[in-house]
């Protein structure tokens, strides 16, 4: 049976000195799991931070043999693991499952980028001596590790963006030592990966600061991001979080990067032709959508927009009706239930806002394209809003009021394409991700993948926290001019 201590992982060693504890209890049952976690002390937090900037320059080589055996270890953890994060989250084991392989698929992915060196983007233009009036320098540009990160553990991805998640894999990919806050509603989950880590560290005889893990809440949050050593946070969260780390890291005497995906309300935009040929499939895919994971995606379908017509009806009681017999999920936490429910009250008490349907597995509200500003803000959870336009011009009018989504989509078919058009590129100018005839729940893992939108979808809507595009926000460039021989010739480029 895999052991559980409630420590803090500080550069391989067992960090207990703290006098607060904390445990949790199992998502379904109630009973106490085993386990009591020691929240880590400001000494805990600094002594990470400061093995992790002691590390040096670790080869190629090397960081991707150390993402292959942290794949390994993870996977050698078996069915406890999984068994683990099914009591701390309620989340099913076969999601589970899928969620272990996406994170040791997404370790191996960037083990395959760094062995081919491209995420360094060496760049050489030569010397030109004879050039006039002024000789041209020889110069060479290239990428270097950003230095010790700060990852924050999502609540609801307790392996895949968590510890051994996209930041941290991407982040060690890049040579930049990790000091991950694992989330405080699945400490046990943490530990196991956390220890996973530790152990491929070891085994390969690496820096022991490449990689720290402590436990806490905002405040242990807090001195981490104020930490001098740190150069770069990432995070998955509400924007209300998000934001107070990007105050944090701004106000710094040395500001550094947030990298934070902050999630949105993802609006699907339904066109007259789809609607008049495949209304119902329409309505059920989306009730699937909506439902996925009790609603508790950053990619969940929030908002739907159509014209009035036969077909939007005939969608409209099909989504109703496939939501009818949804089964009831239990949420992550009881914070994220609480929240829920506040934010679908205070959805339907906006002028405007009906609620069409009201069921334990998910709920409908609809409005008109004249709804009040409110009715954009992201409720986290098994819910959507459907906003009912009475033209074309009102459905553009209402794709412009969007400011900084994750993803929209547009579901089309021949007849639509002028408005398609239209649409697409209304909505690139305000979104990371366009999806054409499909739902934006499930993001997958590639190099073509673009996970972040404009703020407040995200801090920073040039970069990605899914695929390995992500390893670029973890690297900084350096331009080497007129370098001699000794100093060129060990570039890594």
């Amino acid at each position: 049976m895999l052991q559980i201590t409630g420590s803090n992982l500080i550069a391989g060693a067992e960090g207990t000195s703290s006098d607060q504890t904390f445990s949790v209890h199992h998502r379904l049952t109630g009973e106490e799991l085993p386990g009591l976690f020691w929240i880590a002390t400001r000494d805990e937090v600094d002594a990470a931070c400061m093995a992790a900037a002691e590390v040096g320059t670790i080869p190629a080589e090397a960081l991707a043999n150390l993402l292959d055996q942290i794949a390994t270890n993870i996977e050698a953890l078996g069915e406890e693991l999984l068994e683990r994060a099914h009591a701390e989250t309620a989340l099913p084991l076969a999601r589970l499952t899928g969620e272990r392989g996406r994170t040791c698929g997404q370790l191996r992915q960037f083990s395959a980028l760094i062995h081919t060196k491209s995420h360094l983007d060496f760049r050489h233009d030569p010397a030109d001596p004879a050039r006039t009036p002024l000789p041209k320098p020889d110069l060479k540009r290239m990428h270097f590790p950003l230095g010790p990160v700060a990852v924050f553990g999502a609540s609801n991805f307790p392996l895949a963006f968590s510890v051994a998640g996209g930041d941290t894999a991407s982040a060690l990919a890049a040579g930049s030592p990790v000091i991950v806050k694992a989330h405080p509603a699945h400490p046990g989950t943490s530990e196991l990966v956390g220890r996973a880590i530790t152990d491929a560290i070891q085994t390969l005889n690496l820096p022991a600061g490449l990689f720290s893990m402590v436990h806490g809440g905002a405040e242990v949050g807090q001195i981490l991001v104020q930490h001098p050593a740190i150069r770069g946070v990432g995070f998955t969260g509400s924007a209300r979080a998000g934001r107070a780390l990007m105050d944090l890291a701004a106000a710094r005497p040395t500001p550094i990067p947030v990298f934070a995906e902050m999630g949105s309300v993802n609006p699907v935009f339904l066109l007259r032709s789809a609607l008049e040929s495949r209304s119902e499939a329409i309505g059920t895919g989306l009730a699937a959508s909506v439902t996925m994971g009790v609603g508790q995606f950053c990619t969940n379908p929030g908002v739907v927009v159509g014209i009035k017509s036969e077909g939007w009806s005939r969608f409209k009681s099909a989504l109703v009706e496939a939501l009818s017999s949804a089964a009831q999920g239990v949420m992550l936490t009881d914070g994220i239930a609480d929240s829920f429910s506040q934010g679908c009250q205070a959805l339907s008490a906006l002028p405007g806002v009906e609620v069409l349907a009201d069921h334990p597995g998910g709920k409908v509200f609809s409005t008109f394209a004249d709804f009040p500003a409110e009715a954009l803000h992201e409720v986290f959870g098994p819910s959507t809003l459907l906003i009912e336009c009475d033209s074309e011009a009102e459905l553009d009018a209402v794709a412009h009021r969007f400011t900084g989504e994750l993803t929209a989509s547009i579901h089309w078919e021949p007849g639509d394409e002028t408005l398609t058009q239209s649409l697409a590129h209304i909505l690139s100018l305000r979104v990371g991700r366009v999806i054409f005839n499909g739902f934006p729940t499930g993001v997958e893992v590639s190099p073509a993948m673009q996970h972040g939108g404009p703020y407040p979808a995200s801090s920073d809507s040039r970069f990605t926290s899914v695929g390995t595009a992500g390893i670029q926000r973890w690297l900084r460039p350096v331009a080497f001019q007129d370098a001699p021989d000794f100093i060129a010739a060990n570039l890594p480029g």
